[in-house]
């Protein structure tokens, strides 16, 4: 298992807190794209603990989700107790034996990049039926909010953190846009179609630090920098911002169909 991917199974259940729902439009937008009814069959590659799968199985359809990690897939069959018609299995998109009967709808949400790039379209590809549709969700750290903060913060990261680029800034959302040549050819039917959806969340300063735990990179440094990179960035936030600062994301929404 690569040692960063699997990073997010070793707390489960800080992930599942802290890691931010998709907004309902943008699930609606999945939905509508690809025609979803009570008789669709889903597919959900690296569910994590459910965040996408939930409001998906909230549209009746049979969703099943594979999912990496074992902690993960147990909060996210918790989190789909209601629902039946949802389950998760615990196993490596690359090594994941296909059902015989295919999929309308391949989603992936924050995690496509986990995947091998040698077979994560084609293993889609794959999985789907002729017409069906694959959708991708692709969340960005961009400027906005807090703006200060995050320019501020880079001192802390370029002081515990050794793989810091310095100088780096948040890049500005109207230049940030996601874009995989695989899917400008056969067997995909383009175009693809995308839709961007931006909102801001606010963490306390205990909070922000909880959401930093679920980003690999962070788990993989050296007990001293993490524990010097968090107090640093808690002395930013208590000390300048009141004890509270404001992220912006930038979720964007991928569509495209498998040709017929």
């Amino acid at each position: 298992m690569n040692t960063l991917r699997g990073a997010f199974d070793e707390d489960a259940e800080l992930y599942d807190r802290m890691r931010p729902r998709y907004p309902a439009e943008l699930v609606a937008g999945i939905v509508t794209l690809a025609g979803l009814s009570p008789r669709s069959r889903v597919l959900e590659i690296g569910p994590g603990t459910g965040q996408l799968t939930v409001p998906l199985a909230s549209a009746g359809c049979e969703v099943t989700a594979v999912e990496l990690g074992p902690s993960l897939a147990a909060v996210a069959r918790r989190n789909l107790r209601d629902f039946p018609r949802a389950h998760v299995e615990v196993c490596p998109f690359e090594e994941w034996p296909l059902p015989p009967d295919p999929f309308d709808l391949v989603v992936c949400a924050t995690a496509i990049h986990w995947i091998d790039p040698a077979v994560r379209f084609t293993g889609a590809a794959d999985a789907l039926r002729p017409g069906g549709t694959l959708a991708l969700v692709t969340t960005h750290h961009v400027a906005g909010g807090s703006e200060e903060f995050f320019e501020q913060v880079q001192r802390c990261y370029e002081r515990w953190d050794p793989a810091t680029r310095p100088g780096l800034v948040m890049p500005d959302e109207a230049s940030t846009e996601t874009v995989f040549d695989e899917l400008d050819r056969p067997p995909w039917a383009g175009p693809v179609r995308a839709s961007r959806h931006v909102r801001e969340i606010t963490y306390t300063a205990e909070q922000y630090l909880d959401l930093l735990m679920t980003y690999s990179g962070h788990r993989a440094l050296a007990p001293d920098a993490l524990h010097g990179l968090l107090g640093c960035v808690r002395g930013l936030i208590d000390d300048r911002y009141a004890g509270r600062i404001t992220k912006r994301y930038l979720h964007e929404l991928l569509t495209v169909r498998k040709a017929s």
